[in-house]
């Protein structure tokens, strides 16, 4: 029996997807960008056309995490409708598109004995990715995979099973299609839990990076057993920082569009700090803006003094990714202490400042120790597909080995190449 627990059965299969993965991270590390964009525009015109099993898939996962308990956030992040489906098919063209980081040479110098150096950008190898409720990870996590040329193992949450099986079809039918081997990105067939355990544990000799994508008890779970890197972050507690000097009509639309347009990802704001300096114009019409759009506010006493709806924010309210239509407020003594609060409280996820002061601004970019630090514009754009990179597998917080959006060149490392004549030491 392995560390992990697996059953005998579980364990041999998943040794076999991970030596079946090591075969075909060799196969496409020789891979044509034409063969790779092939499979990708096939597998988006798979998805398109399979739409109609896609959803009744997803329908099916709804309604039994519906039956489950699920959060309505939770459900959320699991629904798939036919405008979610395009635009996974639309990332996958997206990912087509961008330029193969394979094979670049990220610099090159001679020594002054004639040797060439080169550092070339190669693939990571074997990816696993383990994620919760999003199906459409498995359409970005494979795309991003197979464009960087690794080979990856994914391992979807129990509750989007069937649409993540549903999903991952359409991949293999476009590697099939480009002649690449289906076994380039597979998909644990399983939904027994010990598996998460078996991939973390036992399969160093054939995962070379995992990620997890998912709340904070898987992240933590992975980052605490894992005996290969991990790449993901724990929680996104996100901030926006009202400056004294903000536009009042930009401040409202930014706070409201970075808390409420989708409150379950990551980079939705958490925290909203205001500036004491511009309280007395800022303050109220954010927290009135917040309340009528109908999110609980909590707050300091300043915050509480504007509206007797501002429930007291504890200790606990600053440091909480709620991932829900609450945020906690607090008025503090301009950018540097907006700053002190975020080096306190955040995650080093995403922050956001609002001011018209340049000065300012560039203090607040300079200064937060962030993934992702924006000027005037909401936390919600914390996204790969956002920064033009057709999309990403999760924001990084780490600073080895890539730190933000996960994309096709965050999953590359890079090697020596030495050219010489004959040179000896």
């Amino acid at each position: 029996m392995s560390s992990s627990a697996a059953p005998t059965d579980m364990a041999a299969t998943l040794r076999g997807m991970g030596e079946a993965a090591r075969t075909a991270a060799k196969v496409l590390a020789r891979a044509t960008t034409e063969q790779k964009n092939l499979a990708l525009r096939s597998a988006a015109a798979a998805l398109r056309k399979a739409a109609p099993d896609l959803l009744a898939a997803n329908a099916r996962d709804v309604s039994a995490a519906a039956a489950a308990g699920l959060s309505a956030a939770m459900l959320d992040r699991l629904m798939l409708d036919a405008g979610r489906i395009e635009a996974m098919a639309l990332g996958l063209e997206a990912i087509a598109a961008l330029a193969d980081p394979i094979g670049t040479v990220l610099a090159e110098w001679t020594r002054p004995n004639g040797m060439l150096i080169q550092r070339l950008r190669v693939p990571l190898g074997v990816i696993g990715i383990i994620y919760e409720s999003r199906p459409n990870v498995t359409a970005d996590a494979g795309a991003l995979c197979l464009k960087s040329s690794n080979a990856v193992i994914l391992r979807g949450g129990s509750e989007c099973s069937q649409s993540s099986a549903a999903i991952h079809a359409c991949l293999v039918a476009g590697l099939e299609a480009a002649g690449l081997p289906a076994s380039a990105i597979q998909l644990v067939p399983t939904k027994d839990r010990a598996a998460v355990g078996f991939m973390l544990a036992d399969m160093a000799d054939y995962i070379d990076v995992i990620v997890p994508r998912g709340g904070k008890n898987l992240v933590a779970r992975v980052q605490q057993e894992a005996r290969v890197p991990v790449i993901g972050h724990l929680e996104g507690n996100c901030h926006v920082y009202v400056d004294r000097d903000a536009d009042p009509a930009m401040a409202r639309d930014i706070v409201i569009n970075a808390k409420l347009r989708r409150t379950g990802i990551c980079g939705a704001a958490e925290t909203l700090l205001v500036d004491a300096g511009g309280a007395g114009r800022l303050l109220a019409p954010l927290v009135n803006a917040l309340l009528a759009a109908g999110c609980e506010v909590r707050g300091d006493a300043a915050v509480r003094a504007v509206d007797a709806r501002v429930k007291a924010a504890t200790e606990q309210d600053w440091f909480t990714e709620y991932l829900d239509a609450i945020i906690a407020v607090r008025v503090v003594a301009g950018v540097d202490g907006a700053m002190a609060h975020i080096e306190r409280y955040g995650s080093q996820h995403t922050e956001a400042i609002v001011t018209a002061n340049a000065a300012t601004a560039e203090r607040f970019l300079a200064g937060v120790d962030s993934a992702i630090v924006l000027h005037n514009a909401s936390t919600q754009f914390a996204d790969g597909g956002e920064f033009g990179m057709g999309a990403e597998i999760g924001i990084s917080t780490d600073k080895f080995h890539a730190r933000g959006p996960v994309g096709v060149e965050q999953l590359t490392s890079y090697k020596y190449l030495v050219r010489g004549s004959g040179q000896v030491r």
